[in-house]
């Protein structure tokens, strides 16, 4: 079984930085996809990013040139670089990794946007 270990959450400040990791607990075949998606309290889960196994990449407009999300296909880890945060990108961000099969999650990191 698959395990999906995010790491880089935490207490940021409007207008900070923080980079989220997802590493998987190994090699995974026949990738898809890589991305997060993020959960706000009350609210429904989202996608925030994805990288797709031909290199094309999307956004949710709400982080469009804020968020950068990058791979490392020889450690199957993933990352979303966050940077001028605001208290509305405050949720717990979930990684995800698709292939062919099935798709695996994470546990969730919390990300707190606050002064």
């Amino acid at each position: 079984q698959v395990q999906l270990v995010e790491s880089g959450g935490g207490l940021v400040q409007p207008g900070g930085s923080l980079r989220l990791s997802c590493a998987a607990s190994k090699l995974i075949f026949r990738i898809d996809a890589m991305g997060w998606y993020r959960q706000a309290p009350g609210e429904q889960r989202e996608l925030v990013a994805e990288t797709q196994s031909g290199g094309s990449t999307n956004y949710a407009d709400s982080v469009k040139g804020r968020f950068t999300i990058s791979r490392d296909n020889a450690k199957n880890t993933v990352y979303l670089q966050m940077n001028s945060l605001k208290p509305e990108d405050t949720a717990v961000y979930y990684c995800y990794v698709r292939t062919v099969l099935s798709t695996h999650w994470g546990k969730g990191t919390l990300v707190t946007v606050s002064s």
